[in-house]
C-alpha cells in the first residue's frame, strides 16, 4: 500500500508499506531507495540511529515505536524508518506501526504548510506520545497484580509480574536509544538546515523523549522492587516451612528414643 499527501506547496509525504516492496521492486529506483533501507525496515531488532547518504543527499532515521499489541504477554517495540529527501519525507511502515500513519495525517490536517523537518520532528513527538498510555496501562496492571499478590502469592501471578517487568525493560532500552538519536540530530550538521519552527519541534521531541525515559525507568524500578519483595516473601515462607518440618521431625524422633531406651 502506498499513500501520498502534500506537506506544503512544494513538499510531500509518502508512506510505503514494507510488504509493497515485494510486489513493486521498481519502487526502489522510482524513489531513490536501496535494498539496505528496506532491510532496515524489515529488521525488528534494528536499533534507533541516523545515517546520512551524501550521494543521494538523504537522511535515514530509524526510530523505536511501541507496539500496542502484546507479544508473548508483554509489550515490545518495533523500528520505523523515516527518510528525508529533497522535497519529500518517506515513511516505511509495517503492520505493527501502521497505526501511527493516521496520527501523522491528523497533524498535517491541522498544520499544512510546515517544512519537511518540522513534520518529521512532530511525527517523532507523536511516537513518544504513544508510549505514555501503554506505560500507564502497565502501571495499572502492576497495581492490580500487587493487590492480588498481597492476598495470595501464586506462581501464575509472579509470571505475570515478570512479563510486565520484561516489557518495561524493552521500553527503557528503546526510549534511551531514541533520546540518543535526537541529541545526535541536534548536534550534527543537520541542525544548520533547520528553520526556527523545526528547531523548536526538535527540542519539544527531545524533551518529551527524556520525560518518557524517566517515566519508564521509574516503572521499571518499582516492578524490580516488587519482584524482589515477593521473592523474599516466598523465601521466608519456605524458611518457615522448613523450620516447621524440622520441629515435627524432631518431635517424631522422641517416641523412637524412648522406645529404644526401654528396649
Amino acid at each position: 500500500m502506498i499513500s501520498m499527501r502534500p506537506i506544503n506547496e512544494t513538499d510531500s509525504w509518502l508512506n510505503i508499506d514494507v510488504d509493497t516492496f515485494a510486489s513493486r521492486p521498481d519502487l526502489l529506483s522510482q524513489y531513490g531507495l536501496d535494498e539496505e533501507i528496506v532491510e532496515y525496515a524489515l529488521d525488528r531488532n534494528e536499533r534507533a540511529r541516523t545515517e546520512y547518504d551524501r550521494e543521494r543527499n538523504t537522511f535515514i532515521i530509524i526510530y523505536n515505536v511501541p507496539n500496542p499489541i502484546k507479544q508473548d504477554y508483554r509489550y515490545e517495540t518495533v523500528p520505523m524508518t523515516f527518510i528525508v529527501q529533497p522535497k519529500r519525507l518517506i515513511t516505511i511502515s509495517n503492520e505493527a506501526n501502521a497505526y501511527l500513519i493516521p496520527e501523522f495525517s491528523r497533524y498535517l490536517d491541522a498544520n499544512f504548510g510546515v517544512s519537511v523537518f518540522t513534520f518529521l520532528f512532530a511525527s517523532l513527538y507523536t511516537v513518544s506520545e504513544q508510549y505514555f498510555p501503554l506505560v500507564e496501562k502497565i502501571n495499572q496492571e502492576r497495581d492490580q497484580l500487587n493487590q492480588v499478590l498481597r492476598q495470595k502469592t501464586t506462581k501464575q501471578n509472579l509470571f505475570a509480574l515478570s512479563d510486565l517487568a520484561t516489557g518495561v525493560v524493552y521500553f527503557v532500552s528503546a526510549t534511551k536509544q531514541n533520546v540518543v538519536l535526537l541529541e545526535q540530530l541536534r548536534t550534527q550538521f543537520m541542525s544548520r538546515l533547520l528553520d526556527e519552527a523545526a528547531r523548536e519541534e526538535l527540542e519539544d521531541s527531545l524533551i518529551e523523549a527524556k520525560q518518557l525515559v524517566e517515566m519508564t525507568q521509574l516503572t521499571s524500578t518499582i516492578l524490580h522492587q516488587l519482584s524482589g519483595t515477593y521473592n523474599n516473601v516466598l523465601n521466608n515462607n519456605l524458611n518457615d516451612t522448613m523450620k516447621l518440618l524440622t520441629i515435627v521431625s524432631i518431635l517424631l524422633t522422641i517416641p523412637d528414643i524412648i522406645t529404644s531406651f526401654f528396649g
